[in-house]
């Protein structure tokens, strides 16, 4: 089935979700958005970034969200919304059933994520991942301290956070080249500007552009 085309919807199931507002990295990912994109963004939050792409680059496609709230908000701003078991992959999806899969603050709380990372790349010809880069140096600093790190970014203590997982800008790197994916363009993100010296360092928030390799 392709949801794309906007036939045979598949029955909604529940995954938990993320969301980033960095201004920089939504202006990042609009620009990475080819105009007039088939898009599937993995944990669309309240539906704005789908929004902006709809309305600034005449994007169509689907949102995936749990939290009631925000499948409201999605709905109310004209983003449709599926509830699908991320943890399962994404086989009700066929090969090249989107042009672009995004998965924004999503990846830190799957525990497949190697598994998502290669039905992003199946399903889409180009994927987009961006996520809380653990090595940021105010992270590092904490852990040398003996403690985990607290930020604005990742403002959760270690026994209530949502992330089952962290990860590095480097890490990634590592990941995409043993999923089968081929990195076109990273960088970093923090504060409202673009990182591209030593994002694994000064950036929190790590953000990538993905193709088949």
């Amino acid at each position: 089935m392709n949801p794309a085309d906007g036939t045979n919807t598949p029955t909604p199931r529940f995954h938990a979700s993320g969301d980033s507002s960095d201004p920089a990295l939504l202006d990042l990912i609009a620009q990475w958005v080819p105009t007039g994109a088939r898009v599937l963004d993995l944990g669309c939050g309240d539906g704005r970034l789908l929004a902006h792409l709809r309305d600034t680059r005449g994007c169509s496609g689907y949102g995936v969200e749990i939290d009631d709230a925000n499948v409201l908000a999605s709905v109310q701003r004209g983003v449709q919304v599926l509830q699908l078991n991320l943890e399962d992959g994404l086989q009700l999806f066929d090969d090249n059933a989107f042009d672009v899969v995004l998965q924004i603050d999503t990846l830190q709380h799957l525990r497949n994520a190697d598994t998502m990372l290669r039905e992003t790349i199946r399903v889409a010809r180009m994927g987009i991942v961006a996520f809380p880069n653990f090595a940021h140096w105010p992270n590092r600093l904490s852990v040398l301290r003996g403690r985990m790190p607290v930020t604005a970014r990742m403002p959760f203590q270690w026994y209530d956070t949502p992330n089952i997982r962290v990860g590095t800008h480097r890490d990634f790197l590592d990941l995409a080249q043993r999923c089968g994916a081929r990195v076109d363009d990273h960088c970093g993100v923090h504060q409202g500007q673009r990182i591209h010296t030593w994002p694994n360092l000064r950036a929190s928030t790590a953000a990538f552009r993905l193709s088949r390799a």
